[in-house]
């Protein structure tokens, strides 16, 4: 029985490779490619942190890269629209009411961070100061009441002697607006928009550093920050983004990327923990801006949103650019007992931290000493409020998310080169910031024939494999209407989601013979999916790695164009798409990249990409980093001319904005029918 079994598994070994044309065996093909979303999220988290901050060699060296790689933050914090570096609005500051205590006294005060854009504060200011004392903006994290729950560190900074800032996120505390958007909202489009909600809270955090140094009694050269969780991050951001921050003490704020996706703690973290990953960078980098300024880095190590092993990897790793500044002497790291929280270990080493690096006393922990958390010392919520009869009228706070970043309009197009220039300026853009994770040299296609038959067409059906990008190996099925030996047309069928048996095959069927027809599955679609409860996750993680799944996608149908255009049954000029609903985001940016099909279809597609999904993150996946800061999904049409596009059925109202312009130019490259 056991020679039968051999003699039966051999044959079919033999009859695989002859059926291959001495191609690879599927076997042989499928053992080095996993295709498997979190696997592959892993490893791309994994090669962001292992290239995080290795380029920097020497001091000299990073002064002159630090320029871009600042600038690159700026971009990443969705600030490239703030006037940074520029002359701001008037913060326009009330001061609503003052509270005496013990040693210091409490303004009760809200400024204007941008037009109609306000933040409520306290501002703690010690008695009897006979000069410039150092300033500390506390950032909150997600605490409900914010400057009530964290009242006791700025509190305890007046009491040493520093003038202290308690600033209100944007998610919490007396006006609720929106940290949630793709985390439980379903506001992926934010991605598309290239929003964070980390870039308003670093953007209010500068503005209190400009109220600081308008103050009196604030040292304007010794200004510092700290948070923890959310403030703990924002504290990072804000350090690397704004050089008046001479130390900074985030705490439970930062891990690696890598720990992020492997063990999913992504999945508990809020859309303002980290930046629109545009350039792939890590806290490492973050870190690198900070450098040679005075850094502590505090954390926790049972901490359930940060792996403590990353955060000291973090700080192993910035110790050696710190010893290259020769300021090894400025960076701590204060490991503490317990969960996602303070300890009166870090709390009290903060403390002494700031008193070194701005006051420039050398004060050990023990004598700085910790917070008052006596109940005879704690304000209540009613006394602390800032907005006594609500905030004004025209505050943006809950609605700052739709104009924080400029969106890309419709452009004015007169003439074919001002329309070439466009689809240009539209690549270059979209090349660089929603396509900028892929690789500038793709693997081998390391194709494989794994199937072919002389059924299902005229003259027989193949399926070729093939790698579109390291991890993953998909497959094409060819159906071959023409004879294979000469060159003819070839129109890709994308296939949906959760379609139906011979969907896509209705869907083509009026097809003209002189086309052969390739189906095919890209990632997260039949067999190259997931578990639809995973997609959520997957389109958050895709994100903070710099992608997103319709970008992986466009990517898998341009690396099937480039490998069909090497078969010798294809015409490389005369390729197409055909695509239906949010598949057609798909094949317009990929017809667009390529910029060589011949012919598009197009059935139901999105009218634009700047809209919400389901907030459990199933369904339609079509956000692609950046992309509506540059253009819309509607706009692409008229980009592609001289390609010719074939709406099956009825047209969005939004693609009317194409055939417009075409018309105005002459160009009749679109078309209506109601059916093949």
């Amino acid at each position: 029985m056991k020679r039968l079994i051999t003699i039966v598994l051999v044959s079919a070994v033999l009859l695989l490779n002859y059926s291959c044309s001495g191609n690879k065996t599927v076997d042989t093909v499928t053992k080095t490619e996993s295709n498997n979303i979190r696997n592959y999220l892993v490893q791309a988290a994994h090669d962001i942190t292992g290239h995080s901050g290795k380029d920097i060699n020497s001091a000299t060296e990073w002064a002159s890269i630090r320029p871009e790689r600042h600038s690159e933050l700026i971009e990443m914090l969705s600030l490239q629209d703030m006037p940074v570096d520029g002359e701001k609005p008037p913060l326009n500051v009330r001061v609503t009411g003052t509270i005496q205590r013990d040693g210091y006294r409490i303004e009760k005060l809200y400024y204007e961070s941008l037009p109609g854009l306000y933040v409520p504060a306290n501002l703690y200011i010690p008695d009897d100061i006979k000069e410039r004392v150092p300033a500390i903006i506390y950032v909150c994290g997600h605490s409900h009441t914010q400057k009530v729950h964290y009242q006791t560190h700025p509190a305890k900074f007046a009491r040493l002697g520093f003038v202290c800032l308690i600033v209100e996120t944007i998610q919490y505390g007396e006006v609720r607006g929106e940290h949630w958007g793709c985390y439980a909202r379903g506001w992926f489009n934010w991605y598309s928009r290239g929003y964070t909600p980390a870039g308003v809270e670093v953007w209010n955090a500068i503005r209190g550093l400009d109220l600081l140094s308008e103050r009196p009694e604030v040292d304007s050269q010794n200004m510092g920050a700290t948070g923890i969780s959310g403030g703990g991050a924002i504290s990072w951001f804000l350090a690397a983004a704004d050089s008046r921050v001479k130390a900074a003490a985030p705490v439970c704020g930062a891990s690696t990327l890598e720990a992020q996706i492997l063990t999913r703690t992504i999945d508990g973290h809020c859309d303002c923990m980290t930046h629109i990953n545009t350039f792939q960078s890590d806290f490492r980098d973050i870190g690198a801006l900070i450098a040679p300024r005075a850094l502590l880095i505090g954390q926790s190590d049972r901490d359930g949103l940060n792996k403590v092993e990353s955060v000291r990897q973090i700080a192993d790793d910035l110790k050696g650019l710190y010893e290259l500044h020769g300021v090894p002497e400025n960076l701590m790291y204060i490991e503490t007992p317990g969960g996602h929280s303070y300890h009166e270990k870090s709390r009290s080493g903060i403390f002494s931290f700031f008193m070194k690096h701005l006051m420039g006393k050398n004060v050990s922990p023990e004598e700085a000493g910790d917070i008052d958390q006596s109940p005879g010392s704690l304000l209540s919520e009613e006394e602390l409020k800032v907005y006594i009869d609500g905030p004004p009228p025209d505050d943006r706070t809950t609605t700052i998310q739709d104009s924080f970043v400029t969106l890309a309009v419709a452009p004015e197009i007169s003439t074919e080169s001002e329309r070439i220039d466009q689809r240009n300026k539209v690549n270059d853009f979209l090349r660089a910031r929603s396509f900028g994770a892929f690789p500038d040299t793709p693997p081998p296609f390391d194709s494989a024939r794994v199937f072919r038959t002389l059924d299902r067409a005229r003259h027989g059906s193949e399926i070729y494999s093939f790698v579109p990008e390291d991890g993953w190996r998909l497959k094409v099925d060819l159906r071959w209407r023409n004879n294979p030996s000469e060159k003819n047309p070839l129109m890709i069928v994308l296939k949906n989601s959760n379609e139906n048996r011979y969907d896509s095959e209705g869907f083509i069927s009026g097809l003209d013979n002189e086309w052969n027809i390739a189906y095919l599955e890209v990632r997260g679609v039949g067999e190259f999916g997931w578990d639809p409860n995973l997609q959520w996750h997957v389109r958050r993680a895709s994100a903070w790695t710099g992608r997103t799944l319709a970008s992986m996608q466009v990517w898998d149908l341009l690396r099937c164009i480039d490998f069909c255009r090497t078969l010798p049954g294809v015409d490389a000029e005369s390729i197409g798409i055909a695509a239906r609903q949010d598949l057609g985001v798909v094949a317009l940016y990929a017809a667009l990249l390529d910029g060589k099909c011949k012919t598009l279809i197009l059935k139901n597609p999105p009218p634009t990409q700047d809209v919400a999904s389901s907030p459990d993150g199933r369904g339609a996946a079509f956000e692609i980093l950046n992309c509506l800061r540059v253009t819309d999904v509607y706009q692409l049409p008229a980009l592609l001319a001289p390609t010719e596009i074939t709406f099956i059925g009825e047209m969005p109202g939004s693609y009317k904005w194409s055939t417009d312009l075409l018309n105005k130019l002459g160009i009749k490259s679109i078309t209506r029918i109601d059916d093949l």
